[in-house]
């Protein structure tokens, strides 16, 4: 381990090395830190991108003409390669990024390149020429360990300047030698980086739990500016390339670290003859220690003596690090055996190592080591690398699966094998980690590799609830268990990935269709009793609670989540009617499973949503429940401030609380927007507090008489995302049970509410405000006598973007605006505003410019506020502005509006970011999903459009995107 603190010890985030050069793309247009919707499409949470150093632009230093000639050459052969990781797959997340390559055979096409450029799994990129020429990449060749892959280009794509290629000359990098680092950034600036060559026998830098190279020496070097681009040649003076820009440190020390180009030199030959190119291994990683420490080990003075004569030059010799379990080095190698031969042969150093390894796949080879002073010999079986690295893998439920990997089975020190979950999401998002866990069984069954979990799977009906059983990396002593529901109708095909190196692409076959879902069953259960409560009718409502699990298979509406968790209360047992909070069930596109009694399961559908007020009702099957379920009893009265009442709530730990309390105050608020993207959130409703601490902690519960009457509700409310914690805000308040009453009444008649509301937000203005305002005496009078309790009037303070582009709002109500009345009605409480739900237009009495006015206002229909129809389109969710968008906005721009995308596709690469509308598709106007799916579906294949958008504060932009 070196001493200078550059390098941290396995399994900890490192903290000044960075690999700086994997340059994550700007966020174009895109959100602030932590406020957006995820841009993850599926169950991924939180967009991280990562290594997010930019690369440092060229020097300024006065190089000889020996040298600037020698540039000028090179600087034709480097590409800057665009690329997209497109699905997470070992140890890489889904990215798209930018980094560097250089042509090594102009004739066939071929570019070196980093491996972490080309990852291990599924890849699609281009590269640009230094004359701005473009053409489409692919993988023919990613090493297994090793810091470097090849990608493939058609050298007939590239009409306008002649193609060359750099000479791959590894034995020129010695200590002393002058270079140049040359790379570009994001194909705009080239950047040329010189320094100076001064180690040759380095370890291979950690980067933390990703990706890492090792059982090589790097090249360190002291640079004349730290940074630098992912995949560049490192070159001399000559023009050759010496050296793989690889990492770096970032703490401001000038050193730069290079892969040494012997590996790739012979890995290149091999792809040239067409001939796979041979990896061998013994899982196990060595590591460069110096002879002081290799004596403090037991090597003894006759054998460095030995190697000091055959290697004068050498300071140090390879030492065993880590021995994996199970694999050919086990039991017959121990951590901190000093290598001395390789079949007979003095070796210390990686580079005859690795080539005595690569020659040997399916043979054995005989290793002598020093151990404790005495020479140890032992003969082993040489394993294929390219069979321990997962080149294939499986989607179902959401999620994707693959053999575990060498790479990370190293990291952790832990046997080969095992089902790695690549994308812990859908039926497999397990707790707040999304990747990282071994699958241990599912359904009871053992699920020792992919291919017994594709049998197991297969036989699993939709709809089914089973077992599994996990660990994770960081914690292989724990072994979780967990009941998941399995979805195989929204993500209904199973398939298998392969790659193809041929092609460079991923071959894709279905593997099962889904079973059908199983006939749900009848089942018997009672509820729990509060143990000494004083309270028992309130107590006694613990019936009319069931818990509900919200699961969305695609984000829409800006809303954050994938899976929430909640509860409702049952408002008819015998029709199996439930209200529970929106920020529990947001929309319908869902799986809803209702939990009775914490023992029967049953599904739920929705049957309504309301557009202000923050609830949803839903609906069960009573038929399959067996269980003392109660209607509750709702109050017709509505509580008032100072009440006395009874607090029942559930906690975090879904356990139910109960404790008298009082009614602090009724108030109207407005929950607060999330401005970067807009989601659902309650407006216009006077919410209730009181004063026990246990308010805070329930999301879910009921304010409750003596006698069981519900007399509100209280509800979770999704608020803003907070700036500094990057987390959501979540507003614990009480509704007033009397609201709920006529919704009720119409879903028990079988009749689902076609509500009118006005699209307006509004604020309460007191009486000293209103009179200023020009609002008459007499009308504070009546104010005073309507209202005692609380002298307010409403003042509108937002107007919703109407829905046509074309709106006449000569009728319409304008910010600043005093409601006096509705249809005759004086307006004093939110509770009077409820006029509008079944009004068409209202004759509204405003104060406006100090003078009174009457206004013919029509009332906008809610059917069409909620979303009906979405598309997935290059990796972008588009759907129709939701009502939260309308009521943040002042003009729409379109009816195409970008909800959400996904890390790793075309979106995510040209920044098409949230928020954003699309006006036109190549000059076409769009202005509903209907011409916009007319016309990309014009598109071809691989080829190049324009998109026409606008960002939400209303400036537009044109994008270019590859379909």
């Amino acid at each position: 381990m070196e001493r200078n603190g550059d390098i941290r010890k396995r399994k900890q985030s490192p903290v000044h090395i960075n690999r700086p050069p994997k340059h994550f793309k700007p966020e174009l247009l895109d959100l602030s830190d932590g406020a957006s919707t995820p841009d993850d499409m599926h169950m991924n949470g939180i967009e991280s991108d990562g290594e997010t150093s930019a690369l440092l632009a060229a020097t300024a230093t006065a190089d000889t003409a020996e040298w600037q000639a020698t540039i000028e050459k090179v600087v034709r052969n480097v590409v800057s390669i665009h690329f997209c990781q497109t699905c997470s797959f070992d140890t890489d997340a889904a990215c798209s990024s930018e980094a560097t390559g250089f042509v090594v055979d102009a004739e066939r096409g071929y570019i070196l390149t980093n491996r972490h450029v080309v990852g291990a799994g599924p890849f699609w990129g281009y590269c640009i020429f230094d004359n701005h020429e473009e053409c489409d990449v692919y993988p023919v060749y990613r090493d297994p360990v090793h810091d470097f892959g090849i990608l493939r280009f058609d050298p007939k794509a590239i009409k306008y300047m002649p193609l060359t290629e750099l000479t791959l000359r590894p034995d020129l990098a010695k200590v002393g030698a002058e270079i140049r680092v040359v790379g570009n950034d994001a194909g705009e600036k080239l950047s040329i980086l010189s320094g100076v060559i001064s180690r040759l026998d380095r370890n291979a830098p950690e980067y933390g739990e990703g990706y890492c190279d090792f059982n090589t020496n790097y090249i360190q070097a002291a640079a004349a500016a730290s940074g630098g681009s992912s995949g560049s040649p490192v070159v001399n003076i000559d023009g050759f390339a010496i050296a793989l820009q690889a990492g770096g440190r970032n703490d401001g020390a000038a050193t730069d670290y290079f892969l040494p180009l012997d590996r790739p030199l012979r890995a290149l030959e091999c792809v040239r003859k067409g001939v796979p190119v041979e990896r061998g291994t013994i899982q196990t990683q060595w590591m460069i220690k110096p002879f002081d420490e290799c004596r403090r080990l037991g090597l003894t003075p006759e054998c460095e003596n030995m190697i000091r004569q055959h290697f004068p030059k050498e300071t140090g010799m390879l030492v065993a690090e880590i021995i994996l379990p199970e694999g050919p080095a086990d039991k017959k190698l121990e951590e901190g055996d000093v290598l001395v031969r390789v079949n007979g042969q003095l070796l210390t150093q990686f580079i005859p190592l690795d080539a005595i390894l690569d020659s040997s796949v399916g043979g054995k080879i005989k290793i002598q080591v020093q151990r404790g002073g005495k020479d140890v010999e032992v003969e082993m079986d040489i394993g294929d690398l390219h069979a321990i690295t997962p080149d294939r893998f499986v989607t179902v439920g959401g999620a994707s699966f693959h053999n575990l990997s060498y790479q990370q089975a190293r990291l952790y020190a832990i046997a080969v094998k095992g089902v790695f979950i690549c994308e812990a999401a859908g039926s497999f998002r397990f707790e707040s980690t999304d990747s990282g866990w071994i699958l241990d069984s599912i359904d009871q069954k053992k699920t020792p590799d992919l291919e017994t979990f594709i049998e197991v799977v297969k036989n699993i009906p939709d709809r089914a609830r089973v077992v599994v059983t996990y660990k994770h990396l960081r914690d292989l002593h724990t072994l979780s268990t967990s009941i998941i529901y399995v979805d195989r109708h929204w993500a209904k095909k199973m398939r298998m990935a392969v790659r193809n190196d041929n092609t460079g692409v991923w071959d894709f076959t279905d593997l099962a269709e889904p079973l059908p879902a199983l006939p749900p069953k009848r089942c018997k259960a009672d509820f729990i009793t509060l143990d000494a409560t004083a309270h028992p009718a309130a107590g006694d409502a613990i019936r009319s609670f069931v818990r509900v699990s919200c699961t969305m298979p695609l984000k829409l509406d800006g809303f954050p989540r994938t899976k929430k968790v909640g509860f409702g209360l049952v408002i008819d047992a015998e029709k199996g009617l439930v209200v529970v909070s929106r920020s529990t069930v947001p929309y319908d596109l869902c799986d809803m499973s209702i939990t009775i009694a914490d023992s029967i399961i049953v599904e739920g559908k929705v049957r309504f949503m309301h557009p202000l007020a923050n609830y949803t009702i839903i609906q069960y099957d009573p038929a399959l429940v067996d269980a003392p379920v109660k209607t509750a009893k709702l109050s017709t009265v509505p509580i008032k401030q100072g009440a006395s009442t009874i607090f029942l709530g559930f906690n975090q730990n879904f356990r139910a609380v109960l404790t008298p309390t009082t009614v602090t105050d009724i108030t109207t608020v407005a929950i607060p927007s999330n401005p970067a993207a807009p989601r659902y959130r309650a407006i216009n409703l006077d919410a209730i507090t009181v004063d026990t601490g246990l308010s805070g902690q329930c999301g879910s519960g009921v304010l409750i008489a003596e006698d069981g009457t519900i007399e509100a509700l209280w509800l979770n409310y999704l608020g803003e995302r907070s700036h500094h914690s990057s987390k959501d805000v979540e507003y614990h308040l009480g509704l007033s049970a009397p609201t709920l009453l006529p919704i009720i009444d119409q879903i028990r008649a079988d009749t689902v509410p076609e509500l009118s509301i006005l699209n307006i937000e509004t604020n309460t203005v007191q009486m000293s405000q209103v009179r200023i305002m020009g609002v008459s005496e007499s009308w504070i009078s009546a104010v005073a006598a309507a209202n005692p309790s609380r002298h307010q009037l409403f003042m509108v303070r937002k107007i919703d973007c109407p829905p046509s582009l074309n709106a006449d709002d000569s009728q319409s109500l304008k910010e600043g605006d005093i409601i006096l009345t509705l249809n005759g009605q004086l307006i004093t409480r939110v509770s009077e505003f409820d006029i509008m739900y079944t009004n068409p237009v209202l004759t509204a009495l405003v104060v406006r410019n100090g003078h009174e006015l009457t206004l013919q206002v029509p009332t906008l229909p809610t059917t069409d506020l909620e979303t009906t129809r979405a598309v997935i389109f290059c990796g972008a969710v588009i759907h129709a502005p939701h009502h939260a968008v309308r009521q943040q906005i002042s003009k729409l721009h379109s009816e195409v509006y970008v909800s959400a995308r996904t890390r790793g596709s075309p979106s995510y690469q040209y920044g098409l970011a949230p928020t954003n509308f699309i006006t036109a598709v190549n000059d076409v106007p769009t202005p509903t999903l209907t011409e916009f799916l007319r016309e990309v579906t014009r598109i071809r294949d691989n080829t190049y459009f324009r998109l026409r958008l606008v960002t939400f504060d209303n400036v537009p932009w044109v994008a270019t995107i590859k379909k």
